[in-house]
């Protein structure tokens, strides 16, 4: 069934010439294997340039606007251009409705694995516009969709890991530096849920999961972030 993508183009502030290159970017692989016949091909190729454009467009940003030097600017990069971020922008322009998916994955429930089709789908719309409109199209989206979170990413020291920020914000509060604990894992040795404590002294000040215990210490920083106000 073609979807009206009216909706979507506004909230992306991007009319298309060709809605089909958009809707490309909407079809992930899952999708083909229940719809052989569909007319338009899955958008990782898309995915692929959009992941070069958006790159690019961030860079020229940062170069034009920030005399700091490289190292400062490539975490801000990476702040900006990673998964979580473009799974989030996703989210705020509301694109989950239009994309095309298979039946299992429109069911599935794993929010990691929805929010990587997410930020995978937001770098083909990036590329979708790259290709249908040129590159001021594609910067312009860019700009308004990902470049407006640049202030709060530096205000917030997002850019800096969250283990590394509530180390350093523990150590400058109270002069303790966190430790973690594993309090509790399952599943199979290749599908393992972890989940661990973060600690000051022996006070425990949150939890976080993960399927591996780095990302699960990850998570616990960034909930004692949280918790703590910091």
């Amino acid at each position: 069934m073609e979807k009206d993508l009216a909706p979507l183009m506004k909230a992306l502030g991007v009319e298309f010439q060709n809605v089909d290159t958009l809707r490309q970017a909407l079809v992930h692989r899952s999708y083909l294997n229940e719809h052989s016949t569909f007319s338009l091909d899955h958008n990782e190729r898309l995915e692929f340039l959009g992941d070069a454009v958006l790159e690019l467009a961030v860079t020229e940003h940062l170069y034009n606007n920030y005399p700091n030097p490289e190292g400062e600017m490539t975490n801000w990069r990476a702040a900006l251009v990673n998964g979580e971020r473009l799974a989030d922008v996703a989210i705020s322009l509301e694109v989950e409705p239009y994309l095309y998916m298979s039946r299992g994955e429109r069911k599935d429930t794993d929010g990691k694995a929805r929010r990587y089709i997410l930020a995978n789908a937001m770098e083909a719309i990036i590329g979708a516009a790259y290709l249908d409109l040129g590159w001021e199209a594609a910067k312009g989206l860019i700009e308004r969709a990902v470049l407006v979170h640049l202030p709060e990413i530096l205000e917030k020291k997002l850019y800096i890991d969250s283990k590394s920020r509530f180390q350093e914000s523990a150590q400058e509060q109270t002069g303790i530096t966190p430790t973690y604990k594993v309090l509790h894992e399952e599943g199979p040795d290749h599908a393992k849920d972890f989940t661990v404590g973060v600690y000051l002294g022996k006070e425990k000040i949150a939890e976080g999961k993960g399927t591996s215990k780095q990302e699960a210490q990850t998570s616990a920083a960034l909930a004692a972030l949280e918790v703590k106000g910091w």
